[in-house]
């Protein structure tokens, strides 16, 4: 019989390292009940601590008992149960796909949940909560195991960012179509999609709780193996576990514990990515913490506390009639996306740079013939789309107007249509540009103004003037976008230059931006009156609707302005995008060059959302398209990459006003549709 000897400084180590944990645990415990207790006494009515202890004792008015039992503790309850079953997800997906960015967030879980909601919605089924939950869990799977197969396994974190946050934003961009197609059948879906915890009553909490407790029993039981995948594959299957199966049923108990908080309450961001993060500094403290049966239910008293108390910080910060409007995964949403942010600044990147791509040079004939063939298409595409819509013309017909000889309905077609598509023409030429000067600068072929969060800076700007003063001018709105893309430029690239631009730390801090701006965009809307939040939700999906020859002079202004620097400046783009060290060679200062071609960039980005609303991908996909078809001198790209975005985003306006016509879709949805699968292609083929 063997025996193990302890030496007398590791017990008393051991025995401290309990000590403390449980010393930690019961503080925390302590924590979550006095949120708990605080958020009960918070609401709309009069009810203050006094009348809650009342009607909790059965001693109160019938008033105040149906105040705090049919809607105080539900809401605490929801509370308590969406924190605790997205605290233990987050730490089970991020132990298994050894990613400490992994989260129901991250890998589109929310996302494929709301599109799959949202389609049931549209399609006119009217379905019970637990049916809505199984709804809600297949499409959060199978969101999730995109990601995970595009991503892989270990293999550093902005893979998997940039694969969850492309999945989301072109699954986002079909939910949101189908809420603009059919608003009467998805009425509130929107705003559910903010995440709220506020609960009518006990049913749904109550229908929840069986699904959330076979999630975390399932996950419990499962934490010795995934105590073992963290030794490493190898090791796993030494000490005989499946690690395969392990990983799938880690993945499924996750995607099931996440889709039963998003049917009960919406999508509430990123308790699944803080709350493990809080609780992996106290591991390392105390070693109680490093055994996941302990890990995953600390996290989830975690998440527990982060939704308690932004519920409470929400309504003890905004007054409370206000705080009602304003869904708690707002919240969450902000305070994670400042953690995403500081996260990422702080780390340290060990996943390396993305390989820069050989200079190729291409033959001037095929650049010429490249050329005529995109001219030719942008003229074919610029006629199709001013003669057709909800009303056919001729081309005699816009021969006759641009004379002033056409008749009075003619005119009023043309007068409405003609600026819708130079709008989209110019803000496709615009978001290209920006996209080229983008990549050269960072030399990040999969970087772009929407990805970066560039995009929805500038969208956070434009929604607050046009939800705030509905009578603001054109160059009112381009100056609102451009203070808000300048504003989230200087947080991305501020954060981002250290330690070089090709890190992978752009991607992440971009992401937090993108994200918080989200949210900021979503606060907005819900707080201002119904008709200027569906003018910002049908302005968010990149629709030219409604624009007037005006609205487009401050991008035209711009658009001239970025096309002759980036001509002139030709020869230091190509040599900017090569390494750090040529461009010093040959006396370049890098530094200012970088910093004027960033500030361009974001102009270019704000005007085009100011002009034609927030289009996503089209700086992403025209570059690369360009590159590849003309070689690497931006001599040849920057033209090429201009007419491939304005082929690009006047073909998406134009599919999206006659395919469903009289319905509308934006161009933004258009070419989300189109730019999510080529960016995901990109994940798949960087990786090979």
């Amino acid at each position: 019989m063997a025996v193990t000897a302890t030496t007398p400084a590791t017990r008393p180590s051991t025995v401290a390292s309990r000590t403390g944990a449980a010393a930690v645990t019961a503080a925390l415990v302590l924590l979550v009940a006095a949120l708990a207790v605080v958020d009960i006494t918070q609401g709309t009515a009069s009810v203050g601590a006094p009348e809650v202890w009342k009607a909790l004792t059965g001693r109160a008015e019938a008033g105040d008992s149906s105040v705090v039992i049919a809607s105080r503790l539900p809401r605490m309850t929801a509370g308590l149960l969406i924190g605790v079953v997205l605290g233990m997800a987050g730490a089970a997906l991020q132990a298994v796909s050894r990613n400490v960015l992994a989260s129901p967030d991250t890998l589109a879980v929310n996302a494929g949940s709301y599109l799959a909601l949202g389609i049931a919605a549209a399609t006119g089924l009217s379905l019970p909560l637990l049916a809505s939950s199984g709804v809600a869990f297949v499409g959060g799977l199978a969101a999730a195991a995109v990601v995970l197969s595009l991503s892989g396994l270990g293999a550093g974190t902005v893979r998997l960012v940039l694969a969850g946050s492309a999945l989301t934003f072109g699954l986002t961009a079909v939910a949101e179509a189908l809420l603009l197609l059919r608003p009467r059948e998805t009425e509130g879906l929107y705003k559910w999609n903010q995440g709220s915890i506020a609960q009518n009553g006990f049913d749904g909490v109550l229908q929840m709780v069986p699904v959330a407790v076979v999630g975390l029993v399932g996950l419990v039981l499962l934490a010795r193996r995934v105590d073992a995948l963290a030794l490493g594959d190898d090791a796993a299957r030494g000490v005989g576990v499946p690690v395969r199966s392990t990983r799938v049923t880690a993945v499924v108990l996750a995607a099931l514990l996440s889709t039963a908080a998003v049917t009960l309450a919406g999508p509430i961001g990123f308790v699944g990515l803080c709350a493990p993060a809080l609780v992996r500094p106290l591991a390392r403290r105390f070693r109680a913490f490093t055994k996941a049966r302990a890990r995953l239910p600390f996290a989830g008293l975690t998440g527990a506390a982060l939704v308690l108390g932004s519920d409470v910080l929400l309504r003890a910060v905004v007054p409370s009639d206000t705080a009602v409007a304003v869904p708690t995964g707002v919240v969450t949403s902000l305070v994670g996306a400042v953690f995403l942010i500081v996260m990422a600044a702080r780390a340290r990147d060990t996943a390396g740079a993305l390989p820069t791509e050989r200079l190729r040079i291409r033959s001037r004939a095929t650049f010429v013939v490249t050329t005529a063939v995109l001219v030719a298409a942008l003229v074919g595409v610029t006629i199709a789309a001013v003669l057709i819509g909800d009303s056919k013309l001729l081309l005699g017909d816009v021969v006759n107007w641009t004379q002033g000889r056409s008749g009075q309905a003619i005119t009023f077609v043309l007068d409405t249509r003609v600026p819708r598509v130079t709008a989209a023409l110019l803000a496709g030429a615009a978001l290209a540009l920006a996209g080229t000067l983008i990549q050269a600068v960072t030399r990040n072929p999969l970087a772009d103004p929407s990805v970066l969060g560039v995009t929805n800076g500038a969208a956070v700007g434009a929604v607050l003037l046009v939800t705030t003063v509905p009578v603001v001018g054109s160059w009112g709105i381009a100056a609102g976008a451009f203070a808000g893309a300048a504003v989230s430029s200087v947080i991305v690239f501020g954060l981002a230059a250290r330690g070089g631009f090709q890190q992978n730390r752009l991607v992440l801090v971009g992401f937090g931006v993108a994200t918080g701006s989200t949210a900021v965009i979503s606060l907005l809307i819900i707080l201002t009156d119904p008709f200027n939040a569906t003018k910002a939700l049908t302005w968010l999906s990149g629709s030219t609707y409604g624009r007037t020859f005006p609205d487009v002079v401050p991008l035209a202004v711009v658009l001239t302005v970025g096309l002759a620097v980036a001509v002139m400046r030709r020869t230091e783009l190509d040599l900017v995008s090569l390494d750090e060290d040529t461009p010093r060679l040959l006396g370049l200062n890098l530094s200012r060059g970088r910093l004027g071609l960033l500030v361009l960039s974001v102009l270019l980005s704000a005007t085009a959302v100011s002009a034609a609303g927030t289009i996503g991908f089209v700086g992403l996909v025209a570059p690369h398209a360009a590159r590849a078809l003309v070689g690497r001198q931006h001599v040849r790209v920057v033209p090429v990459a201009v007419l491939l975005g304005a082929v690009l985003v006047c073909t998406a306006d134009l599919v999206g006003r006659t395919v469903i016509a009289p319905a509308q879709l934006g161009a933004g949805l258009m070419t989300a549709v189109i730019g999510t699968p080529y960016f995901l292609y990109l994940l798949v083929r960087s990786r090979r």
